[in-house]
């Protein structure tokens, strides 16, 4: 399972993650952030496989994932 957290002050809105995420997990909150922007948030995170491709197409680096490490 993987953790991701946005930097909601800091998204603009853009929706790159949004078209980015394979699962189409990444949705614009309903709410807006105080730049005046609808930030992105991921509301099912426990179905998020942790590929961080959101994160590699965000232009203002905002979004981090945490991948959980498998014991072997």
């Amino acid at each position: 399972m993987a953790k991701i957290t946005f930097r909601e002050e800091r998204c603009k809105g853009c929706g790159l993650c949004t078209a980015a995420c394979p699962r189409n997990l990444v949705v614009m909150a309903g709410h807006i952030n105080e730049m005046g922007y609808h930030p992105a948030a991921v509301p099912e995170q426990e179905k998020c496989t942790g590929c961080a491709l959101c994160a590699l197409v965000c232009p203002d680096l905002v979004i981090e994932v945490e991948r959980e490490e498998k014991a072997f």
